[in-house]
C-alpha cells in the first residue's frame, strides 16, 4: 500500500535511513534474473513473526541503521526485534525482543542502532502488500517488491488487519533474555569449501582461513567487501554463472566479497567458498570496521548446523509477559 491506499494501518513519518518491506524471499525466479531478496538476519526476522503469532513468512519491515517512526491507525499488535535500536512508544522507552499491543494514534520509534545493524518490526498478521513475482521483498536495484520496488518514505500507508479483537485477548510475548543474539563486533564465518577450491594453491586456502579480515565501507544487502590478507588464485576470472547465497568470490584485487540476499544471480569471480546460511546473518549484523574469519566445514557439518538451529528455534518457547 502507498500514499493513495485507502486502507489503514501504520502511517511512516520519518523513513530512516534504509527501511524495506520483506518476507521470508523471493525464490524460483533466478532464470528471470530476479534474486531472493528477503532479510539480511533471518532469525530475527522469523523471532518477530513469532512474537506476533504469524507464519514465518509473514510481510515485515526491515530497518537498517534506524531512524523509522510509524503512528498507528488501528489497534494492533507489533514486535520488534534485532540490533539494539532505542525503541519507543508514545515517547516510552520499550525493550526489544517482545510484542506489543499498540492503539491507534500510538507512535512507535526507532532510533539508530548501537550494536547491529538491522531490525524487524513484525505486526500481527503481517502487512497487506501485493506481492510482485510470488513475494512481497523489496529488492531495490530490481524495483520488485515493497511499495514500488522502493525503500519506505515519509507519508507511506503501511496497511494491516483491522480486525484485531481476538489477538487481544493474546497475552504478549517475550523471548528470554538468555536467548537473545548478542552482536558482536567479531564473527566466525563457518565456509564450505567451492568447487573451484582447486583454483587456490593450499598455501593460499591456508591464509585465507587463518587471517581475520575487516568490513570495508562497501557493505549492503548485496554484500560485504572485506579487507586484509590479499588471496591469489590461478585464473582470473570464470564464465558467469549463478551465484548462491554466501557465495565468497575472490575478485582481482585479492579482497573477498562475501554476497548477501540482494546480489545479482551470476557472476564471474572465482568463488573460494559458500558461508552458511546460518552465519551470514552474523555477518549482516556487522558494521564497518567488523572483524571476520573464515572456518572450513563440510557440507554435512553445515547441513547439521543449520538443523541444530532450525531445531533449537522450534523448541524454544516464548514467555508471556502481560
Amino acid at each position: 500500500m502507498s500514499k493513495s491506499s485507502s486502507q489503514k494501518g501504520f502511517i511512516v513519518e520519518q523513513a530512516g535511513l534504509l527501511s524495506l518491506i520483506q518476507d521470508a524471499g523471493r525464490f524460483g525466479a533466478f532464470n528471470i534474473g530476479l534474486t531472493n531478496g528477503g532479510p539480511i538476519d533471518l532469525l530475527a526476522f522469523q523471532w518477530a513473526n513469532r512474537l506476533c503469532r504469524n507464519t514465518l513468512n509473514a510481510t515485515t519491515i526491515e530497518i537498517s541503521v534506524g531512524g523509522l517512526s510509524i503512528t498507528a491507525q488501528v489497534d494492533s499488535t507489533i514486535a520488534i526485534t534485532g540490533a539494539n535500536m532505542p525503541l519507543t512508544i508514545n515517547g516510552e522507552a520499550k525493550s526489544l525482543w517482545r510484542s506489543y499491543h499498540v492503539k491507534a494514534g500510538d507512535v512507535v520509534a526507532l532510533g539508530f542502532a548501537t550494536q547491529g545493524v538491522r531490525c524487524y518490526l513484525a505486526v500481527v498478521g503481517g502487512f497487506n502488500i501485493t506481492p510482485s513475482f510470488g513475494s512481497t521483498a523489496t529488492v531495490c536495484r530490481e524495483g520488485v517488491g515493497g511499495l514500488q520496488g522502493e525503500k519506505l518514505q515519509v507519508g507511506d500507508v503501511l496497511a494491516c488487519s483491522q480486525n484485531i479483537e481476538q489477538s487481544h485477548l493474546n497475552k504478549n510475548l517475550l523471548l528470554d533474555d538468555k536467548l537473545i543474539p548478542n552482536y558482536r563486533n567479531e564473527v566466525v564465518l563457518h565456509t564450505i569449501p567451492s568447487y573451484q577450491q582447486h583454483h587456490f594453491s593450499s598455501h593460499q586456502q591456508r591464509l585465507f582461513f587463518s587471517h581475520e579480515y575487516t568490513v570495508s565501507k562497501s557493505f549492503d544487502r548485496m554484500g560485504y567487501r572485506l579487507e586484509g590478507q590479499v588471496i591469489q588464485c590461478d585464473i582470473d576470472g570464470i564464465l558467469s554463472e549463478g551465484i548462491c547465497h554466501g557465495a565468497v568470490q575472490i575478485p582481482a584485487d585479492g579482497q573477498p566479497i562475501v554476497l548477501l540476499n540482494d546480489r545479482q544471480t551470476i557472476g564471474g569471480y572465482p568463488k573460494i567458498g559458500a558461508v552458511s546460511s546460518v552465519d551470514t546473518a552474523k555477518l549482516g549484523q556487522l558494521n564497518q570496521g567488523g572483524k571476520v574469519r573464515f572456518e572450513p566445514i563440510s557440507m554435512e557439518q553445515a547441513h547439521n548446523l543449520f538443523h541444530l538451529n532450525l531445531s533449537r528455534f522450534n523448541r524454544t518457547e516464548l514467555i508471556d509477559c502481560d
